[in-house]
């Protein structure tokens, strides 16, 4: 297979992969992933997946939901201070929203849960950040809440700006059901027939060791929230080839492989819950993360265009995904395929 060379390989290794054929905002495109790498096989895995997605009638993908995260800890004098405090925040979120909306043109509360441990209080905040990733955008409002909080409810006091609660950078149950970040899902049908053409199995065989290995597998491996076999590699691949945060590939790690028989073909599916992307802030004005940003048709410039990363993300996980567990189903393949392309 050939690849299109991009400016980030003088750095790290970096292909751009494709085309996927992809269906987002009911719009069916050709689109380009560029994957920063130093595991040569996930180029040649995404594109092998991408093929089949080319004669299908697209990932389907969506974004779900868009919130980024903070967590502040306060401290009661007793529990009953800090039940009055969790009982004020709830009747006051109206007033709570106008602080958070008067740190930022772009920060917008969408919702706030609030748990208690003895006298101590966990409000994590949930905010839609626009087209940043939206760390220091919520760290900022939490900074204003807080504050805020502590001047209007008796007996409390500040302890954090961010209690664990949000998760920040580590695999958590709370990320995984409420999200943090982008939550997107994508989904495929591939005939049986690219099934045998393009991955060398049945959809039965995927269907099972899907089955098997990530559902099975992962309860018995004890994960949080998570049941596939390696969306990290392609999140960090993209993360490092646009700019971003790439210590988030923590969280983005998480989510769910779904493969189901769809009458005769297969049905296939990838659902991320913590993908943490913008197209604005540090690191995205570098040469090469404009260039590449440019290349997926994420501007700046376009409302939507963090969403979009998001979307062209998780397609490129499903591509990766979907062609791994065809390659696993093959008593060998995986270390052939190493072998060859990784061993000089």
């Amino acid at each position: 297979m050939e690849f299109e060379k991009s400016e980030l390989e003088t750095i790290i290794p970096t292909k751009i992969v494709g085309p996927l054929k992809v269906n987002y905002n009911n719009v069916v495109e050709l689109c380009s992933v560029p994957l920063a790498t130093f595991e040569t096989p996930l180029w040649h895995s995404t594109k092998r997946g991408a093929l089949a997605s080319q004669e299908t009638s697209g990932i389907q993908v969506s974004v779900i939901a868009d919130v980024m995260t903070r967590s502040v800890i306060v401290e009661a004098s007793d529990l009953w201070s800090a039940l009055l405090c969790k009982s004020w925040i709830d009747d006051n979120q109206q007033s709570i929203r106008a602080v958070v909306e008067k740190t930022s043109n772009f920060a917008k509360l969408n919702n706030i849960f609030v748990e208690n441990v003895g006298r101590l209080l966990y409000i994590r905040l949930g905010i839609e950040t626009g087209n940043a990733s939206g760390h220091n955008m919520v760290t900022k409002a939490a900074d204003a809440v807080v504050e805020f909080i502590v001047s209007n409810c008796k007996n409390i006091k500040y302890v954090s700006v961010s209690g664990n609660y949000c998760v920040d950078k580590k695999v958590s149950a709370v990320n995984g059901i409420l999200g943090r970040g982008k939550r997107v899902s994508a989904e495929i049908v591939v005939s049986r027939e690219s099934c045998k053409k393009i991955l060398k199995i049945t959809p039965e065989k995927i269907v099972d060791l899907n089955n098997k290995k990530n559902l099975v597998g992962s309860i018995l491996s004890g994960g949080i929230r998570t049941a596939n076999s390696h969306y990290s590699n392609i999140v960090l691949a993209v993360y490092l080839a646009t700019g971003q945060d790439v210590a988030n590939v923590v969280e983005a790690s998480q989510g769910i492989t779904f493969a189901d028989m769809s009458n005769n073909d297969l049905y296939f599916s990838v659902n991320l819950s913590n993908i943490i992307v913008g197209v604005i802030g540090n690191g995205k004005t570098l040469p090469f993360a404009v260039k590449n940003l440019e290349l997926m048709k994420c501007y700046p410039t376009d409302p939507s265009s963090s969403k979009r990363l998001a979307a062209l993300i998780a397609s490129a996980v499903l591509c990766s995904e979907l062609s791994l567990l065809a390659a696993l189903c093959l008593p060998g393949e995986l270390m052939r395929a190493h072998m060859k392309l990784e061993r000089k």
